[in-house]
């Protein structure tokens, strides 16, 4: 992507735009005339207006040079009416949903007349209703002539939106063919080559509840302005819970609360018998509250950190006397945790930024992990990563279990969901549904929706 957007150089080959050479590395405004890319991590300026984001670079001026101000709202309110975007031009664009965001970027691109959009990892913070819109999109915008290269690895969207597939493992394309030509399993099958493993867990059919074991993790009466109303529900020692529901359902509060970023305003948790000083965060860590957010970059990974450092932050006051930590000491448990968790990186001592999404994301579970918790709390544990680190993640997850960690799986992606002992779905604040072992998609996912079985 680097390359294709003019930010590297190929060693060798090229790269042709609309059949014309690329532009040099310098011509900055060339290269967004023909390309551009919306990344996972969004390039929204949050500080700017969304009517200066989405004329970034692009602002319409007097004669003298000075911005248009009026016209520049009078063009930003225009576009926004053509996307159905119902924001006002001149709000903060810190302010936006991340569906909001991505509409604003793709829009940005397109009036700097590129006809050549990337989409990386496009639906990774989004929910089902918001991926549906963003499909309708693409395809209303490929039909206007836009051609898009699409960055996914969820197999189902490839074939919802796209007509052919390249699949790189390595450093090297290792397939590149038409869709029709691709069925799911060979993509798959080219994807993670011979590292393919069966998922961990024992899927839909599930395993017995534990039984006789207590609960690890006690919800008596949650409530949570504005998001959860009178929760109860419990996850026993050795146990995988899920926990589903639509954006702005209030699950990621649930788990926001359960590890004291959230205090609710009623109710009781508990962990292991003891409850908890609600909105705590040193509370939930010292009484046994692992937990892995939903938002790696934003609210997981120190990125100034090394891999160790951030490996190492839940146990710090282990690791020296007085709150000092002793770097030997701080090495020799990120290494046992890298090699357990089999983390791929140059060194403890790389900076975790530096290491690929799935990487990460094993390094956020091992933070958790480190602490030895009674229950582990993880959201959207595999979101924006490849196969192979799903494969890695799920496994983690269940040594947990196994080990008596009790785990509440926060999520409404049901691949995400399929090896859980229970799920327990949230509608409007409210638990409406739980479903054990043999659980069916369509019954799932109509729960979450809010419709009512029957219906």
């Amino acid at each position: 992507v680097a390359v294709l957007t003019g930010l590297l150089a190929p060693d060798a080959g090229q790269v042709r735009l609309a059949g014309e050479g690329a532009p040099s590395l310098v011509d900055r405004r060339s290269w967004r005339e023909r390309v551009a890319c919306v990344y996972q991590k969004s390039t929204v300026i949050p500080t700017l207006t969304v009517a200066e984001n989405l004329f970034l670079n692009a602002h319409p001026t007097f004669a003298g040079g000075f911005v248009a101000w009026p016209a520049l709202r009078r063009q930003a309110a225009r576009v926004l009416e053509d996307w159905g975007l119902e924001v006002d031009v001149e709000l903060d664009a810190e302010r936006l949903t991340v569906e909001q965001r991505q509409i604003v970027e793709i829009a940005r691109a397109l009036l700097q007349g590129t006809r050549f959009i990337i989409l990386d990892e496009p639906t990774a913070q989004l929910e089902g209703r918001e991926v549906a819109r963003l499909f309708e999109r693409i395809v209303r915008l490929q039909e206007a002539g836009v051609t898009f290269l699409y960055i996914s690895h969820h197999l189902e969207e490839i074939y919802e939106v796209c007509r052919s597939v390249t699949v790189l493992r390595d450093g090297r394309v290792v397939a590149n063919a038409p869709l029709s030509a691709m069925p799911k399993e060979r993509v798959v099958a080219a994807m993670v080559g011979d590292a393919l493993r069966a998922a961990a867990g024992p899927g839909r059919e599930g395993r017995p509840p534990p039984a006789g074991r207590v609960a690890c993790l006690e919800v008596r009466g949650l409530c949570i302005e504005g998001a959860a109303f009178d929760l109860s529900f419990q996850v026993a020692a050795g146990e995988t819970v899920g926990l589903a529901g639509l954006a702005g359902s209030g699950k990621e509060q649930v788990g926001d609360a359960i590890a004291g970023l959230v205090a609710p305003s009623a109710g009781e948790i508990r962990v292991a018998g003891a409850p908890l000083r609600l909105g705590v965060v040193i509370d939930a860590c010292r009484k046994g509250v692992g937990y892995v957010p939903r938002d790696r970059h934003r609210r997981g990974i120190v990125p100034q950190l090394s891999l160790a450092e951030n490996l190492t932050l839940t146990i710090a006051e282990r690791l020296g006397p007085a709150g000092l930590v002793r770097p030997a000491e701080r090495d020799r448990e990120a290494g046992r945790l890298v090699r357990s968790l089999e983390i791929v990186a140059a060194s403890t001592e790389q900076p975790i930024a530096e290491l690929s999404g799935g990487n990460q994301q094993k390094a956020m579970l091992g933070r958790a992990l480190a602490s030895e918790p009674k229950v582990l709390v993880v959201a959207h544990p595999t979101q924006g990563v490849d196969i192979a680190s799903k494969e890695a993640l799920f496994g983690i997850l269940e040594q947990a279990r196994t080990a008596g960690t009790g785990v509440l799986i926060v999520s409404d992606d049901l691949d995400e969901l399929v090896g859980c002992d229970r799920v327990l779905v949230i509608f409007r604040g409210r638990l409406v549904a739980e479903f054990g072992a043999g659980w069916r998609d369509h019954d799932l996912v109509a729960a979450i929706e809010g419709v009512e079985r029957g219906d």
